[in-house]
């Protein structure tokens, strides 16, 4: 006597299962330019590393003999599975079912997806595709009754932000608690023209979609309130590709920097780029004409391993660029001022982003490294209606409570509250200054004509005055001047940056390995 009878009933489940919503749905899915739900897994993980949990699980429909006859299965995945041969709980709701509601799944898949990733330590990946909420207005008519809402399992949500690297990808139209579920992690994709996120869709917030006369008046409706041009720019998302397989792409090198948890040290890569690369345009990088602007990715990409800077958030909070990046195969995180926007200066949304990605880098110990050309705080009354003072505060509270080592590398500009964000001035400053330094409490620009106003007023030539006081200032405020007091440590040869942080990456390296 054995058990093949069931063995026999477990692979027909299972084989139901990979059925999906069936034949007609999934061909809809694959017709919208999109992949269904198990081939995003194959293609995300590493290959053949996804062992699925809970596969069976469903609703079952029955003969008048209580034999098996369909079962429609829970419309989201989730499993164990590898990335760069590391282990992670991938998760993936699948749109084929009832558009990936929740109403038609086991609302304890998904919590047991996040219990398991920050009990056992893993990094979560999200693929979300539709609701994932409570339902439609039809499901009262169906339980009877409505109910306060909540969310079960939210708390586990709320753990995992403070305990594993979590990444979501939004692949489709995504309301309520989807968008919930992407803005909800550390790292966050969406798909060009093929992902939108909302509060509540446009046949909600038009009157249940009186107003679109086709699909594709729908399609262009769901863009206009929720497309990856408005998320990924406002910072609700942190990035937008052009297909799916960017999306795994970059959701697999995100982790590729983080730990396993907080508190494990993330992991040193191989590294071919000499440490002592010194790179000959770094000295001509900054221009001397200082309303002239560079590019700081360019400057990047010579200080860093070669191939190695991987930009988040790029098209909001434009002041500053944020990434991941290598030095000597040690993985830092990286804050840059971009003096091709707004010149550098840090309005309310630059400061916003700043500081969400200094906690982010604090929290899964990775060594800070700013390059700073900073001309301070976004100035006016825009700046002033948009609460830069206060968002910008934050940004700094953020970098004088990170307890991981920091490095500046002052290009050019630090003037103001701003330019004194560019580390704790409270710790040791591993800081090195570049020749075409130029920092004070202002912009001697700025203030100049009233500094000097009795003088210029007195005199029969008062724009060549003002010229002779240019002069003696420009010579007060050479960098080498600041260095006579110390109130910078060192100045460097541009050239010499790469070689510097190789060293300071080893340090720090040196120091957060000690403490895990």
């Amino acid at each position: 006597m054995t058990w093949q009878k069931e063995l026999d009933e477990l692979r027909q489940r299972e084989a139901l299962a990979e059925q999906m919503g069936g034949e007609e749905k999934v061909s809809r899915q694959h017709a919208r330019g999109k992949m269904n739900a198990r081939a995003r897994l194959a293609a995300l993980c590493d290959e053949g590393s996804f062992r699925e949990i809970g596969k069976i699980a469903g609703k079952g429909s029955y003969d008048a003999d209580g034999e098996l006859e369909s079962v429609l299965p829970a419309p989201f995945l989730f499993g164990k599975a590898t990335i760069h041969g590391r282990p992670v709980v991938a998760t993936a709701d699948d749109f084929t079912i009832r558009g990936g509601a929740a109403d038609a799944g086991i609302t304890r898949k998904m919590v047991q997806a996040e219990r398991m990733a920050h009990e056992l330590k893993l990094p979560i990946i999200r693929m979300i595709d539709g609701t994932g909420g409570g339902g439609s207005v039809k499901t009262l008519e169906q339980i009877g009754a409505t109910y306060i809402p909540a969310v079960p399992g939210w708390s586990d949500v709320v753990t995992n932000l403070d305990t594993v690297p979590v990444v979501a990808l939004a692949l489709g139209p995504t309301a309520g608690l989807g968008a919930a579920r992407i803005v909800a992690s550390h790292y966050s994709i969406m798909v060009r023209g093929l992902s939108q996120i909302f509060a509540a869709g446009p046949a909600v917030v038009d009157g249940l979609g009186a107003s679109y006369k086709s699909a594709s008046d729908h399609q262009q409706a769901k863009e206009d309130l929720g497309g990856s041009d408005i998320h990924t720019r406002n910072g609700v998302v942190d990035d937008e590709v052009a297909s799916e397989a960017e999306a795994f792409a970059r959701a697999r090198h995100f982790l590729s920097f983080m730990p396993e948890y907080a508190g494990q040290p993330a992991r040193r890569a191989e590294c071919s780029d000499p440490r002592d690369r010194r790179a000959e345009e770094l000295l001509s990088l900054v221009p001397r004409d200082p309303k002239h602007v560079y590019s700081m990715r360019r400057g990047m990409n010579m200080v860093f391993d070669e191939g190695t800077v991987f930009e988040i958030g790029k098209n909001w909070g434009r002041a500053a660029i944020t990434a991941l990046a290598r030095l000597d195969g040690w993985p830092v995180a990286v804050v840059a001022s971009d003096p091709s926007f707004l010149g550098g200066s840090w309005e309310a949304k630059t400061s916003e982003k700043v500081e969400r990605f200094v906690k982010l880098a604090d929290q899964f110990r990775l060594p800070i490294v700013h390059l700073v050309d900073n001309p301070g705080f976004m100035i006016g009354r825009e700046a002033e209606m948009a609460g830069t003072i206060r968002y910008g505060v934050q940004a700094m509270n953020a970098i004088y409570k990170a307890t991981v080592p920091f490095a500046s590398i002052v290009m050019r500009r630090a003037y103001g509250i701003a330019g004194s964000a560019m580390s704790n001035a409270d710790r040791h400053q591993y800081r090195y200054c570049w020749p075409s330094g130029d920092w004070g409490s202002l912009p001697i620009a700025g203030g100049l004509e009233v500094a000097y106003k009795s003088e210029l007023e007195a005199s029969d030539d008062p724009a060549a005055e003002l010229e002779k006081i240019k002069a003696r200032l420009d010579k007060v405020t050479s960098p080498f001047r600041s260095a006579e007091l110390f109130n910078v440590e060192d100045i460097i040869d541009p050239r010499d940056t790469r070689p510097l942080l190789c060293e300071f990456a080893d340090l720090a390296w040196r120091k957060l390995e000690s403490e895990a």
